[in-house]
């Protein structure tokens, strides 16, 4: 069963992890799928932190638009996916990486990895989407 729009931006803004799906620009290859932290608040726009130098930013760049996925299997099975445009790409800064890493880590483990990410992913951009389609389900205790 669908969700209703308030459910499914409500979903959307918990800590899943996502996976982010940005066409590849190939014919020969299928879009570029990986796992993300990423921030959403509802009527709000979704946005992920990436490395300037990945593909990923790269790919951004060329599609101007990406899809992420977050599901769960309990207590019922349920998912959202939303797909938009690229509304802006912003340098990342440490404030940024702390924010996403605070949604996912315990407190006592955010400065270690903002202090490992800086040192060793090198400069990051901040990613956002404005959400333009949603797809949604929840098909209750299977």
């Amino acid at each position: 069963m669908p969700l209703t729009p308030q459910e499914r931006e409500s979903f959307l803004a918990e800590p899943h992890i996502a996976a982010f799906s940005v066409a590849s620009g190939r014919a020969d290859r299928a879009p570029l799928t990986v796992p993300v932290w990423y921030r959403y608040e509802p009527g709000g726009e979704v946005w992920v932190l990436t490395g300037r130098d990945s593909l990923k930013h790269r790919l951004l760049t060329e599609a101007g638009r990406f899809t992420l996925l977050v599901e769960r299997v309990e207590p019922t099975v349920r998912y959202v996916s939303v797909e938009g445009p690229v509304t802006s790409v912003v340098d990342g800064t440490e404030a940024d990486l702390r924010e996403v890493s605070a949604r996912y880590l315990p407190p006592e483990k955010v400065d270690g990895y903002v202090a490992f990410a800086l040192a060793e992913h090198g400069l990051s951009v901040v990613v956002r989407m404005r959400p333009e389609r949603w797809f949604s389900s929840d098909m209750g205790a299977l």
